[in-house]
């Protein structure tokens, strides 16, 4: 029986997908997979991506912590790659490499003004009152009237959160420094831009529901924005989806708006020329009203206005970072890959890589996507046997070892569960499920039993 070691680059919902799948499916080879994550903990964006007020997300993490608990697939976690561990290390011990790094950085935005202080991209901001523990502890919540850019669900995380009175976040996993943040942010209004029209949003009906579900916060939508043009009609009673959000906006239209402390503004029809500054700062957004072209796009209309602003968030989508002597395609922000078979810079299919998730196809889908990717590559993984490498040692001690070797405190499976319960025992006085720890070296000294998994 062939016998296939297989080493996962990034431990999120891809790479745990992908492990399960290739478990199931190789049937007559002989399968052992090792996870290698730069956090010390695993799940990636479900972790670390995604706003804590989504209960929804707990069936994920359940899902992807029971392919980690049958433990057949072993973790090794705050490994960082390209520095703890390299290629050429990988091919030492492994017939193959799937990379499954996600996309983590912000799409650029290119309109004059977006170097000034207080224009902020969304995706560093999700990492902060996600606890990401590489970024800042601390985020300039200093803005009465904010600005975000975009018409996906990551805008609307963005804008609930702002606009979301502090406490009310508290039965979530938020953690401490970021519930004082919020508590002492001074925001009353938070306004949403897409360039698009209300029938043609990216968002999901439930995110979109979710926001008029906020306490004392009232939704504010304009008239003038729901002159719908034929192709709007035609989606609108054609796509469910969109059926269903149309209705939503419909009911928000005749809601009586005033009382309440803060406001969420949906603007569309409308697209961003400008960051105003004032001595460095963002004072205000310049933008243009648009129109359907008739084509599918919008066309601008010359009408050109301003709304004072004291920062911007910039939710225009993600982007994938390149990794170590893998091939990686700058303007796509992908590794170039057919089907998951990493491609060098001539087309022709590097031996023993291979990519999934959004690092593969960019950063569109949602999880549904994320399986069948995993499928397709798995598929080409097990048929290309003849072309996996040949490893010195792939003996499973010979991993760990290289890596006490190296001095690299990793973390494993057991480690995750002493941090799991230590993040639960944080919370429990409060009543709260859990409360995340951030720091990086706490989260490895729980993982690693050097303190007491019961106690902060």
């Amino acid at each position: 029986m062939p016998t296939l070691r297989l080493a996962i680059v990034g431990a999120g919902p891809a790479g745990i997908y992908a492990a399960d799948i290739l478990l199931r499916e190789a049937h007559g080879t002989d399968v052992s997979i090792d996870l290698f994550e730069q956090l010390p903990a695993p799940y990636g964006l479900v972790r670390y991506g995604v706003a804590p007020d989504h209960p929804r997300i707990k069936g994920i993490v359940n899902a992807l912590r029971d392919v980690l608990d049958r433990g057949v697939v072993r973790l090794f976690g705050n490994v960082r790659f390209g520095e703890d561990i390299t290629l050429d290390d990988l091919k030492q011990h492994y017939h193959a490499v799937l990379f499954s790094t996600g996309a983590i950085k912000d799409a650029e935005l290119d309109v004059p003004g977006v170097e000034l202080e207080g224009s902020y991209g969304a995706a560093d901001f999700v990492s902060w009152f996600d606890g990401h523990p590489d970024v800042p502890r601390t985020w300039p919540l200093t803005a009465s009237s904010v600005a975000v850019i975009g018409n996906g669900n990551v805008a609307l995380d963005v804008s609930r959160i702002l606009a979301k009175h502090a406490d009310d976040l508290l039965p979530t996993e938020i953690p401490a420094n970021v519930y004082e943040g919020l508590k002492a942010s001074p925001v009353t209004d938070v306004h949403v831009f897409g360039r698009r029209g209300p029938a043609q949003v990216k968002f999901t009906p439930l995110e979109l529901r979710e926001l008029g579900e906020l306490r004392d916060v009232d939704m504010v939508v304009y008239d003038e924005d729901f002159d719908h043009d034929e192709a709007s009609l035609t989606a609108i009673q054609t796509n469910k989806q969109v059926m269903v959000m149309n209705r939503v906006l419909e009911q928000w239209r005749t809601r009586e708006v005033g009382r309440a402390s803060r406001r969420l503004h949906l603007h569309f029809w409308a697209k961003p020329l400008e960051f105003v500054g004032e001595d460095g700062h963002v004072s205000a957004i310049r933008y243009e009203r648009t129109r359907p072209d008739g084509q599918g796009g919008v066309e601008g209309t010359g009408e050109v206005r301003e709304l004072a602003v004291q920062a911007v968030y910039r939710a225009v989508g993600y982007f994938g970072s390149p990794l170590p002597g893998v091939p990686f395609d700058a303007r796509t922000g992908v590794i170039p890959n057919r089907g998951g078979q990493v491609l060098d810079e001539d087309g022709s299919q590097v031996p023993g890589v291979y990519a999934t998730g959004w690092i593969k196809r960019g950063p569109v889908g949602l999880i549904g996507h994320t399986k069948s990717d995993a499928m397709e590559t798995v598929q080409h993984i097990v048929n290309d046997q003849a072309s996996w490498w040949t490893p010195a040692d792939p003996s499973p001690e010979a991993v760990p070892a290289l890596l006490r070797d190296r001095g690299v405190d990793f973390t494993d499976l057991a480690g995750w569960h002493a941090l799991d319960e230590h993040e639960q025992a944080l919370g429990a006085p409060e009543g709260r499920e859990r409360i995340k720890v951030v720091p990086r070296d706490e989260m490895v000294d729980v993982s690693l039993r050097r303190v007491s998994s019961a106690t902060s």
